[in-house]
Formats: structure tokens, sequence, C-alpha cells
């Protein structure tokens, strides 16, 4: 039987997944209403069309501040209307390669313009989120942040090198979570805010990586492994970094 998270087991909880166009993103919302169809689950969007249509998605952009605060206000106002709180936030996006631009297998391909998108994706636009966001969570009672992350972020893991960008923009991601995880315990002392490791993912972000000997899992596997680890966690593991298992990674 699929776990449940205890933040959305409460009478008007409301999830939001970020990143609901990705293939990992509209897995995990897709799980999240099938575990807790009691509650609202929304998915934000950087267009309106996909996995609910502009009435049900909210427009984010990463790279757009204003579109970030927009999302937020019509968040905000829709959950006092219908006497909901914010209680889960899943954000799901991720930048790797893009138009041929992919991570670098050494220093001589270290390309501005890439380290850019990359930390304006993955470090940055979260970042963002968390300014606009976490104001937004309920103050009392359960209350989950998860950010997916990569195994690659991790500075005590890293030996074979190379992906600067990607491991350079993970790893700033994992300590703003970190960060951003001790002014939530002040916000709610039962939140919980942890980095996620999703594994190898069957989706266009990892296909061209995807080796031989990986455990390469579908989105809705992978969705289901997610969502059973950040079931399974209370508020002593704020602050973490786990791996879809539940196993901790190393910072």
């Amino acid at each position: 039987m699929a776990c449940t998270l205890p933040a959305l087991g409460l009478p008007g909880a409301t999830a939001l997944v970020v990143g609901g166009q990705g293939g990992v993103g509209a897995a995990l919302a897709a799980g999240l209403r099938a575990r807790h169809p009691q509650a609202a689950v929304r998915v934000s969007v950087r267009r309106p069309q996909g996995t609910g249509g502009p009435a049900d998605d909210l427009l984010i952009d990463l790279q757009d501040e204003a579109s970030l605060a927009a999302a937020a206000h019509t968040l905000a106002a829709q959950c006092a209307a219908q006497g909901r709180n914010l209680r889960t936030l899943v954000v799901a996006s991720g930048f790797l390669h893009q138009q041929g631009a992919g991570p670098e297998r050494s220093w001589r391909q270290l390309d501005a313009a890439y380290l850019q998108q990359a930390f304006a994706v993955n470090a940055i636009g979260p970042a963002l989120l968390i300014k606009h966001f976490f104001p937004l969570l309920a103050r009392s009672g359960p209350v989950l942040a998860a950010f997916l992350s990569a195994r690659v972020g991790s500075i005590e893991d890293n030996a074979l090198g190379g992906w600067y960008g990607y491991r350079a923009s993970k790893a700033a991601l994992n300590q703003l979570v970190r960060t951003a995880s001790i002014e939530l315990r002040r916000h709610n002392r039962d939140a919980v805010c942890v980095a996620l490791h999703p594994g190898t993912v069957d989706t266009g972000l990892s296909q061209p990586f995807a080796k031989q000997g990986l455990r390469v899992r579908p989105p809705e596997v992978a969705a289901a492994e997610m969502l059973d680890t950040l079931a399974a966690l209370g508020p002593a593991d704020n602050g973490g970094f786990r791996a879809y298992d539940g196993s901790t990674v190393p910072w």
C-alpha cells in the first residue's frame, strides 16, 4: 500500500508541484493526487498547456521573479478563499542540457552561458521560490518542502569530476535548502525541508546520459519511491539530503 504524507492528511491541505510539465514533476503530481484525493494538488508550468490547462495550472518561469510573485499571490488568494493551507511544496524542475549544450567533461569546456543557465534554473530559481512561497506554508502542523537535487551535487561523493556547472549548481541548491530549513523551522517547528536525489529516471533530462548498469526507472516508479521516502520523514529529518530509497546522501 502506498504511503501517505502526513502534511496532506489534514483537512484543507494543498500541495504545489513546481515543474509539472516535466516527466518527474507530472508523475509526482499524479502520485500525490492518487494518494491524497482529498487534497488540492496544484502544478506549475511555464506555458498554459500540458497537465491541467490554464484554469488549473500556476504559470511560473524560474527565470522571471515577477511570475513567481504573481503565482504566489494567486495561490495565497485561492487558499484563503477555499479555507485551505499550503502544506506541501515539491520543486521538480531542473536543467542539465539544452540545444546541444551539455555537461562539461573537462575544464576546457567551461562556458559562461551554460554556467549561467544551470545556476539560474537549478539554484537561483529555487531560491526565489523559497522567497515567495515559504511564507505561504502553514505555520503549524505538518509541512513538507522537497527540492529535487542530485547525487552529483554532493561534494563529498565527487570522485569522477566533470559536469562542473550541474554539480556546482546542485551543490548551491543543497546549501540553499539547508539554510532555508533552519529559517522554516522558526516559522513552523513541525516543518520538514529536504533535498532529494531522484536517481536516474527515464526522462528527456537524463536519457542522453543513462549508462549501462544504471538503474533507470520510469517516472511513475521513481515518483512512487520518492513519495514513499518523503512520507517517512519527520521533523528530525529537517535540513537533510536524502536519496529516493530513503538513504542519506553526504553533503
